[in-house]
């Protein structure tokens, strides 16, 4: 890390710029883990039903649809290799500053299609497909847009584990959370468990996992796990209040949200003294640049 760093410091602001990027798009395992992505692809084709939509806004907001109501959205084989498609497409969104994920026919997601789980039973099958969704899930938890799980009706199972992937989630008073792993005998498969860790502690999340705990908005909000109740229950409205309520965090050029998102993003994954030098180097991307510019010659620094 250290050379790394060292080189950097010796690059102008745009090829920084050009190295930051390529830390989007990393995938947490390759061949030397004993993961095959083409072979886990083969497999997860076989198993089709539903879609993975995504709908880019011209006010930065891309919105992310899990789209399988027959089965409570849950994710057939096919909608895993499309929700890395869409993922890889958001990668290269450069105008993007927020995202909302959400499911079709006013509920979240019910996990795992289990046609898919019975037919991928080994415990060979459960760990490719399982590093599969963990760099899927990585590379969106990665993306430089300000993430939002619009949970309507209920986030189950592995629909849980993807809530824990965004940086905010938002209820209805009618949705409903909950982590049914262990009712399968399983643990989160798709880095649900850790990611819940750093969300609301691990005392919290164990009591989350190990009771199947069934979190409504209330408890959610009391535990920490979401960070605001809407107050439709509607499909269309609840849409509309989200995108309301993320539109105060994604303000501004869609280059400095970008920049705080990565800065954010790299505290959550690097040690102090690397996560100070990746803020030192993704500053050097905005400093100078045009919306610094015209801040500081409205010198408006502290008005709103």
């Amino acid at each position: 890390m250290g050379k790394e760093m060292a080189s950097l410091l010796k690059t102008s602001p745009n090829a920084v710029k050009k190295r930051l990027l390529h830390q989007i798009g990393l995938s947490l395992y390759n061949t030397s883990h004993g993961f095959h992505e083409e072979e886990v692809k083969k497999k997860l084709e076989q198993f089709p039903g539903g879609s993975i939509d995504l709908q880019k806004e011209n006010s930065g907001i891309g919105i992310l649809t899990l789209n399988n109501p027959s089965k409570m959205n849950a994710f057939s084989g096919v909608m895993m290799l499309q929700l890395l498609e869409k993922v890889i497409e958001l990668e290269n969104w450069t105008e993007g500053k927020g995202l909302i994920i959400r499911g079709a026919k006013n509920t979240f997601s019910s996990g795992s299609d289990l046609n898919a789980v019975k037919a991928l039973g080994t415990p060979e099958d459960g760990m490719a497909v399982c590093m599969f969704m963990q760099n899927t899930l990585t590379r969106f938890m990665r993306l430089p847009l300000i993430s939002v799980a619009l949970v309507q009706g209920r986030a189950l199972g592995g629909g849980a584990e993807v809530t824990t992937a965004c940086d905010f989630r938002l209820m209805t008073t009618q949705s409903e959370i909950r982590f049914v792993h262990k009712e399968m005998g399983i643990i989160p498969s798709w880095g649900g468990a850790t990611r819940l860790v750093e969300i609301i502690g691990g005392r919290q999340a164990l009591k989350v996992l190990s009771g199947a705990l069934k979190l409504d908005s209330e408890k959610a909000l009391n535990i920490g796990m979401v960070d605001d109740i809407l107050p439709s229950s509607d499909e269309t409205e609840c849409l509309k209040e989200a995108q309301e309520w993320l539109q105060q965090f994604i303000k501004g050029p869609p280059e400095v949200i970008r920049a705080l998102k990565k800065s954010v993003s790299s505290c959550k994954e690097l040690c102090l003294e690397e996560a100070l030098q990746r803020e030192r180097d993704i500053l050097g991307t905005v400093w100078g640049g045009p919306a610094n510019l015209e801040a500081v010659a409205r010198k408006g620094k502290f008005n709103k």
